[in-house]
């Protein structure tokens, strides 16, 4: 994260550097216990008697739920702010996670009923996340930053991977699937715990120093979001909460849209790698669990690599250039466009280049996942949370149709190729999106707003 401090960052504190950290591990937790299933699922599967379809609907309980709850969890962070909102989201899903080690107990019909009804509730309660980690960056980072900061807590998603596949992999093997949830689900508990006890706003925040304060402010940093209520020099700048008709128009705004359209898409490559790419390795490739895990890292590595870089690259052409909507759109119709190589796994027999092109594809996805970077660009002051949740809405649709349409692509199939060429295609129409669709990328005012 060096490079999101600039050359002339002497004499500040850098309170900003460890806030973003932080941002970083819960999101790599977030992501790892998101993908327990996928680790567990070729043994689980077999236990449980389970079918492509039947997984495929299993994958995508998370997303249902966690669709759904994020108006509302977007609303319980402009209501309350991020700090609290977010200790709970991290501790419930935690505990969540845990309990899904326990269904390996049951018989095989209440077990299915059971899995499917905790990822629903993992869901439910991992809703704030990321629409908290944009109002954070936001509150404390400069817009020359923000890319980077953005892009560096959403490459927690890849290094989940690379940290947690081989581990989960390994658990797996030597314990059993059930140990997966169990050590996944604790490790979120103490995250949650460290959370409340580091992280502040920029206000209230023990050691952030006047000269680092007055840099962030003065960049554009909406220092006033999460401001406690008690505090008598400053109301919250969300204190009256965000009402149907602030939702209404972000819904009627083009760029919005576009944006929404473009996340969808994009979450669509990170779904399939989070629910069936472990799957495809080991029945399609002929893995082991094991090796799966392992295999796995490298395009996660590369995938992290690339969504670091891809904030890196956003925020020197937004400093070369001066123009928010060239720094963001560059990166990420170029990622997608790179993202595409996925569909040459279809042509190659040869495991290396297989892993290859998945590499190659993932670090394309991740120069262009800046999507939080521009609902922190572009989310209204009084809005911010409700912004966000239904950023997240639309992006995390693809959490339900991707596993589903997959399912049912394999089991009239038989082979991943036509599942490859559907999240290929999804990374032109994101490209597509952003092109057409988005035009100028700048801050939305609510009418009626102050």
């Amino acid at each position: 994260m060096s490079a999101v401090v600039s050359a002339a960052d002497v004499g500040r504190s850098r309170v900003r550097l460890f806030i973003v950290t932080m941002l970083f591990l819960v999101t790599t937790v977030n992501y790892a216990d998101r993908a327990t299933l996928s680790i567990a699922g070729p043994a689980l599967s077999r236990e449980l008697h389970l079918d492509p379809v039947a997984m495929g609907w299993i994958f995508s309980a998370f997303g249902w739920s966690y669709v759904v709850a994020q108006v509302p969890g977007g609303w319980l962070l402009d209501r309350y702010g991020s700090r609290l909102v977010y200790a709970f989201s991290i501790i419930i899903w935690s505990l969540f996670t845990l309990m899904q080690g326990w269904v390996g107990f049951l018989s095989a019909g209440p077990a299915v009923v059971v899995l499917f009804a905790l990822r629903l509730l993992v869901g439910v309660a991992e809703a704030p996340s990321f629409p908290a980690n944009a109002r954070i960056v936001a509150a404390w980072f400069p817009g020359n930053e923000r890319g980077t900061a953005s892009a560096f807590f959403n490459s927690g998603q890849y290094f989940a991977t690379v940290i947690f596949a081989p581990l989960m992999g390994w658990i797996a093997h030597a314990y059993g699937w059930r140990f997966v949830f169990f050590v996944m689900g604790a490790l979120g508990i103490v995250m949650g715990l460290v959370w409340i006890k580091t992280i502040y706003g920029p206000k209230e925040h023990p050691s952030i120093n006047e000269a680092e304060f007055d840099y962030i402010r003065n960049g554009g940093a909406l220092v006033d979001l999460d401001v406690p209520r008690n505090d008598p020099k400053q109301e919250r700048a969300a204190q009256s909460g965000s009402g149907w008709d602030h939702i209404r128009q972000l819904l009627s705004n083009r760029m919005m849209l576009g944006v929404y359209l473009g996340q969808y898409c994009i979450n669509t490559l990170t779904y399939f790698f989070l629910t069936w790419f472990p799957v495809y390795l080991v029945k399609e490739r002929g893995l082991s669990i094991l090796q799966a895990g392992f295999v796995a890292t490298l395009p996660a590595l590369c995938g992290f690599i690339g969504g670091v870089l891809g904030g890196i690259i956003s925020d020197a052409i937004l400093r070369g250039t001066g123009s928010l909507t060239m720094a963001r759109k560059i990166p990420i119709v170029g990622g997608m466009l790179l993202s595409m190589s996925i569909i040459a796994c279809n042509y190659v027999d040869g495991q290396a280049l297989v892993v290859g092109f998945m590499a190659l594809a993932f670090f394309g996805k991740g120069i262009g996942a800046l999507g939080w970077a521009v609902v922190s660009d572009t989310s209204p002051k009084e809005a911010g949370g409700v912004s966000g949740g239904l950023f997240n809405t639309f992006g995390n649709l693809s959490s339900i149709t991707t596993p589903i349409v997959i399912g049912y692509i394999l089991a009239a199939t038989g082979s991943f190729n036509g599942a490859l060429v559907f999240v290929g295609l999804n990374a032109l129409v994101a490209a597509f999106a952003y092109l057409v669709i988005v035009g100028k990328i700048e801050r939305v005012v609510l009418k009626g707003s102050s």
